[in-house]
């Protein structure tokens, strides 16, 4: 299978309800050709709604789907050029590791000859060769989600998509087939969607990610700005671990000034388009990482709870602001619980958040 013409995908306000539910209201988003995009929320959110509507198993109410120019609203799943991935593999267990996969070429009338090739090259594509034989109740968990894939690959998709695919392996796996997915992806050019709960594998794997909340879009961004820039507190909780705090707005020129608890910091919005008041409450994200123990710091504290995990150590420092975790990469210096601490934080990683 050779690089080929690779295809956008875009969502026009997709409405799609389940009864009195709204698992999508409004969606409009546009995959780039060759992006490895998710799709992240908490259960019930739409992602895999959303994925659905694109892959054509499911019919929106209102809203349109478009690959490239073709308007494919109306068309039936396999007349879209698309192959989907899910948690489960859905692999048959009585047929052979090729029987699985030919299983959609067979369905479109290929010829033999081509359908054995075309099996082999998949099995390549997935670093099985020479597995084509063997039965599915032989192979591993990582193997069988191999499978899976090679059976989408070898309809030569031009869009890939992935519900969940690696929630089933166990942790080291997970990270292995992480990186085979992200290669195959960009080594044969596909425009690929993946739906997942996990946040770690989106930060580890998307070119861009949408984060969805109650059927709308919260976000859209790469992972390095969805992470440095949440735009909410729903945002800064789900990416990545966060200090979610209370303050009031003191002052503001180009950094603004806030006061949570007892203790005055700087920060910034992550959202240039809003302004908040002075006297406005809000609520700040500080990243564990962004905290440092220095001994001018402006947060006063002692720590209470502390977890050592070899490169780095995890503190939890009870301050006047409440209690804060942070993290400490390559600690020089390791201090024990009761110790009184000073911490300090830049501008640049307090973030005042819209909602």
């Amino acid at each position: 299978m050779m690089a080929q013409h690779m295809e956008s995908i875009r969502a026009e306000n997709v409405v799609k309800s389940f009864g009195q539910t709204k698992a999508l209201n409004g969606v409009t988003l546009e995959i780039l050709p060759g992006e490895l995009f998710f799709l992240l929320g908490a259960s019930g959110c739409g992602k895999s709604t959303l994925l659905r509507c694109i892959a054509g198993l499911e019919d929106p109410n209102s809203g349109k789907i478009f690959f490239g120019e073709r308007d494919v609203t109306a068309l039936a799943p396999h007349k879209r050029e698309a192959a989907m991935v899910f948690q489960s593999y859905a692999l048959w267990p009585h047929l052979t590791v090729a029987k699985n996969i030919s299983f959609g070429l067979e369905e479109r009338k290929v010829p033999k000859e081509e359908i054995k090739r075309r099996v082999d090259e998949a099995l390549a594509m997935v670093k099985l060769e020479g597995y084509g034989d063997r039965s599915i109740d032989a192979m591993s968990g990582g193997q069988q989600q191999r499978v899976a894939l090679a059976r989408a690959l070898v309809v030569h998709p031009k869009c890939l998509l992935l519900d969940e695919p690696l929630s089933n392996l166990d942790a080291q796996l997970r990270i292995e087939m992480r990186r085979e997915i992200r290669r195959i992806v960009k080594e044969y050019g596909l425009t690929a969607v993946y739906v997942t709960h996990d946040q770690e594998e989106a930060l580890a794997m998307a070119d861009r990610m949408a984060i969805l909340a109650g059927g709308v879009i919260e976000q859209l961004g790469t992972p390095e700005d969805v992470y440095r820039n949440p735009r909410s507190t729903y945002v800064a909780g789900f990416i990545g671990e966060t200090n979610l705090l209370d303050g009031v707005i003191e002052h503001g020129y180009d950094a603004y000034g806030v006061t949570i608890g007892e203790v005055t910091l700087l920060g910034r919005v992550s959202d240039e388009s809003w302004q908040p008041a002075m006297g406005e409450r809000v609520k700040i994200s500080i990243r564990p990482e962004a905290l440092r123990i220095e001994p001018n710091g402006n947060i006063a504290g002692k720590i209470v709870e502390k977890v050592y995990l070899g490169q780095c150590i995890q503190y939890w420092v009870e301050t006047a602001c409440g209690r804060l975790q942070m993290v400490e990469l390559n600690p020089q210096q390791i201090y024990a619980v009761g110790d009184q601490v000073r911490l300090s934080v830049s501008r640049e990683d307090v973030i005042l958040l819209i909602k």
